[in-house]
């Protein structure tokens, strides 16, 4: 881990982007998806997509950064993005830094609104 002494960041600017303004609820969390890549891996599999989700549902807004992940499985979104969202319609689930192949995955499986 790398701190910089020099940095304008505060803790206010920390909890005031994982709080809810109105409630004030610790209520969002940013998942760093390239954290679930073992060496030579591919995420493919619902298991994998479980174990990113696991603990998630205490959180109404989830952000999966898919930064670094340049391929997924259709099963592994599959399990994300349309069984997970089924089984928790009140979490808001987001995904950024989506390489092109990943968000083609992601658009095919995901619930059109």
């Amino acid at each position: 881990m790398l701190l910089s002494v020099s940095s304008a960041r505060t803790l206010k600017d920390v909890f005031d982007a994982y709080t809810d303004a109105e409630t004030l609820d610790f209520s969002k969390t940013i998942v760093p998806v390239r954290l679930a890549l073992y060496e030579g891996e591919q995420l493919v599999s619902r298991s994998q997509a479980k174990r990113i989700m696991n603990r998630v549902e205490r959180f109404r807004h989830v952000v999966l950064d898919f930064q670094d992940v340049q391929s997924v499985g259709r099963s592994f979104v599959d399990e994300i993005f349309r069984v997970f969202v089924g089984k928790h319609p009140d979490i808001e689930i987001a995904a950024v830094n989506m390489a092109p192949a990943v968000a083609a995955e992601v658009h095919r499986v995901r619930p059109k609104a």
